[in-house]
């Protein structure tokens, strides 16, 4: 939808009730924009184009501002219902989370820069489209009145500038823009977070501009003056500077304090690996995790509760503030565990394009109880030895003598001695592949010595996967009994997994798409019965794409009715209550969600927990101005998480870079902190190396109150790297530029 603004150029008094407003949508339906205003004073009469490619249908009615005493007028507006929205949300624009003021004052010999300013913009007209526009929003406000009365005290002024924003969205303000942009006074499109103080300061510099030229010798800011001046009388804390305020107050409730000079939080996902190392957590902390992420939907509250104790001690010794995130299950689908490898670990050495050896397979040698190897190290394998006395006799530069899986000869030799937390490790290598599985025994090789032998104990079962490829045939069981004896390889040509979610086979039609693992697979749903689903591999890897158990399912083209609070969350919600500052909310659909979370937070008393919105479906994004306007219905601190990984296969990878700067928008006018989350530095994470695209990506999270990194193998390093690049010094910079630029050349 477009829509221009036009005004008349006298206030002309009205007296009747505007009852409603139509616009006309992109679509060719009429959306009902339910209102009340009674108003008795002068204002501006205002027509609203709605604009359908070359041709325009007016549409017109009267915008006006309730007098001072008119707020029983105001409360008895028209009733929103929850899920009617009082403008469109679709829209062709984006905004950035900034502000910007209309700061500075104009000369008091104003003619020179008035007549300057009117020979490039009509400064008349451009005026009175201002005024129409503060009246469009101000008229938004009302038309919400009843909405806006259910917010708590805490988010009153923020829905208020939410619902300014949208309305400021929904019109077509370019001529508008590019009229500001002449005069250098006001960019419309970063006043998110201050919208109708924006609107009004520029107008006001514009009227003393126009008071001050030398041209003109009477008033001309008759009604809009007189309105701001009201305004501010009535709304004196809602100034700029007030919602900047109130924008960093939400954070620090919802995410605690900044450190030092930093100006964004890192959140980071830690799981039951936490728990092999007694220094990982210390080591987050340390490099600049300001908040620890608990997903509910692995591990067990007997795992959480360690995490928790380790994050607070850890926090406690460091001086250094850690909140607990702990995210909900919710109805995620997900692929069911598949049946366990063999307990076997591949120990493999780096070899050139030829064959030949370029570096050793380091591998990890200690007793069970001296702990995971120091977090500097990244060994190829960890094996653990059954007999502690077995380590006594070890020394560097012995051979240990072996059998492998497939009874080769192999050796490992030892290069290195460490003393770990409880006990001492050694760093062994090996130039050959082996494959080493539990009860292994290895012997030391000496001329004239007997040594002990030692026997390697707790192999895990190898991560179980199945491999698929552009053409495969894939089932998808509802009975998890159905696929445990063929999940590795074909069978009656299809490949097999489970999912026990009711909700997937309820829904899914022939001829819908489906993704697996955040869209690194996908198919075409061929046919259904009420316990399988037949799938058509249409994309994955040139060699094939492994999915294994506990990865995403996602079907951008269904429906799904998920239920948003699943038995499962409300039992681990019992558990939050009592560890966590913050609780993540995962696939919000719609408002009925929220309600049912707020009822459950009320039954347990839990008002000052924060909640966390991750929003990661299509419905999610599209409603989400009135998720907030919902959740902002109860005190508890609130922020969003942009999930990016199920939001981009669920809206499509090309709209994701336009969908987040929407949301950050749209947060950044409720004064709502943000979570970048999904993906951020995973090469880093996961291979030492980032990619040049992940560190401006880095860079854009800036803009969010919180980036989140996802637990793998180099997490310290790349907790690191994420606090250098969002904290760097702004005033460092500077100075390289300037010393670039000889001074002589700026005189």
């Amino acid at each position: 939808m477009t829509t221009s603004i036009v005004t008349n150029h006298k206030a002309t008094p009205i007296r009747h009730a505007i009852h409603s407003a139509d616009v006309f949508s992109r679509r060719g339906k009429f959306s009902h924009l339910p209102c009340k205003l009674n108003v008795k004073q002068s204002v501006e009469t205002v027509q609203l184009w709605a604009k359908i490619k070359n041709t325009r249908t007016t549409r017109t009615t009267a915008f006006a501002t309730p007098h001072e005493n008119d707020e029983g007028e105001r409360s008895g507006s028209h009733a929103c219902s929850d899920e009617q929205v009082f403008v469109p949300l679709e829209n062709n624009y984006s905004s950035n989370d900034l502000d910007e003021e209309a700061a500075g004052s104009l000369p008091e010999s104003g003619s020179g820069v008035f007549q300057m300013v009117e020979h490039s913009v009509n400064l008349a007209s451009l005026l009175d489209k201002l005024k129409a526009l503060h009246l469009h929003v101000l008229a938004s406000e009302q038309w919400n009145a009843s909405r806006l009365k259910l917010c708590h005290n805490n988010y009153v002024e923020s829905a208020k500038n939410l619902i300014h924003y949208l309305a400021l969205k929904c019109l077509d303000i370019e001529p508008l823009k590019d009229d500001l942009a002449l005069i250098s006074l006001l960019n419309l499109e970063m006043v998110n977070s201050s919208v109708l103080a924006s609107l009004t300061t520029c107008i006001e510099l514009l009227e003393n501009l126009q008071l001050n030229s030398s041209r003109t010798g009477k008033d001309v800011s008759a009604g809009i003056s007189t309105q701001g001046k009201l305004y501010h009388q009535k709304n004196g804390n809602f100034t700029i500077n007030t919602m900047r305020m109130k924008a960093c107050l939400n954070r620090e409730l919802l995410l605690g304090p900044l450190q030092g000079s930093r100006c964004t939080h890192i959140m980071t996902t830690v799981g039951e690996e936490a728990l092999e190392s007694e220094t990982l957590i210390t080591d987050l902390i340390k490099a600049g995790t300001s908040i620890i992420r608990i997903n509910c939907a692995h591990g067990s509250p007997e795992s959480w509760s360690e995490i928790i104790r380790r994050v607070k001690r850890s926090s406690q010794m460091l001086e250094a503030p850690c909140r607990i995130l702990m995210d909900l299950a919710g109805p995620k689908l997900r692929t069911d565990n598949l049946k366990p490898g063999p307990c076997v670990v591949k120990v493999s050495a780096k070899k050139n394009a030829t064959g030949k050896v370029i570096f050793p397979a380091q591998v990890w040698l200690s007793h069970k109880g001296a702990g995971a190897p120091p977090p500097h190290l990244s060994p190829d394998a960890v094996l653990f030895i059954d007999d502690e006395n077995f380590f006594t006799v070890v020394k560097v530069g012995d051979s240990l003598r072996f059998f492998d899986a497939r009874g080769k000869k192999r050796m490992l030799k030892i290069s290195r001695v460490f003393h770990v937390f409880s006990g001492t490790g050694f760093m062994a290598e090996c130039t050959r592949t082996a494959y080493v599985s539990s009860g292994t025994e290895l012997y030391i090789k000496r001329k004239k010595d007997r040594l002990p032998v030692g026997q390697v104990v707790d192999v895990p079962p190898r991560e179980s996967s199945i491999r698929l490829r552009v053409g495969d045939l894939l089932i998808i069981s509802r009975d998890s009994t159905c696929g445990e004896d063929n999940s590795y390889g074909h069978v009656s040509g299809a490949y097999r997994i489970t999912c026990s979610s009711g909700y997937l086979f309820d829904a899914v039609k022939p001829g819908e798409r489906i993704a697996f693992d955040d869209g690194k697979i996908w198919g075409v749903i061929k046919g259904t019965t009420s316990s399988e689903i037949v799938v058509s591999i249409t994309h994955a890897g040139l060699r094939g794409t492994k999915l294994g158990s506990q990865k995403s399912i996602n079907i951008p083209d269904s429906n799904i009715r998920f239920k948003g609070v699943t038995s499962k969350d409300l039992v681990d919600l019992e558990f939050v209550k009592s560890h966590a500052d913050m609780v993540g909310v995962s696939f919000i659909r719609d408002t009925r969600d929220i309600i049912v979370l707020r009822q459950e937070l009320e039954e347990r008393k839990l008002q000052n927990l924060g909640i966390v919105l991750k929003i990661e479906t299509k419905s999610g994004f599209e409603k989400l101005p009135l998720l907030l306007l919902e959740a902002m219905k109860s005190s508890n601190p609130l922020g969003v998480m942009i999930a990016r990984g199920d939001l981009a296969v669920e809206c499509g990878w090309e709209r994701l870079a336009d969908i987040q700067e929407e949301i950050l928008s749209f947060c950044g006018a409720a004064h709502i902190p943000v979570i970048w989350a999904t993906q951020v530095l995973e090469s880093l994470v996961k291979s030492r190396v980032p990619t040049r695209a992940e560190i401006t990506d880095v860079a854009s999270g800036r803009k969010a109150s919180c980036v989140m990194l996802n637990k793998g193998r180099h997490i310290v390093e790349a907790i690191s790297t994420l606090d250098n690049i969002l904290n760097s010094n702004s005033r460092q910079m500077k100075a390289e530029v300037k010393s670039l630029v000889p001074s002589s050349h700026l005189v």
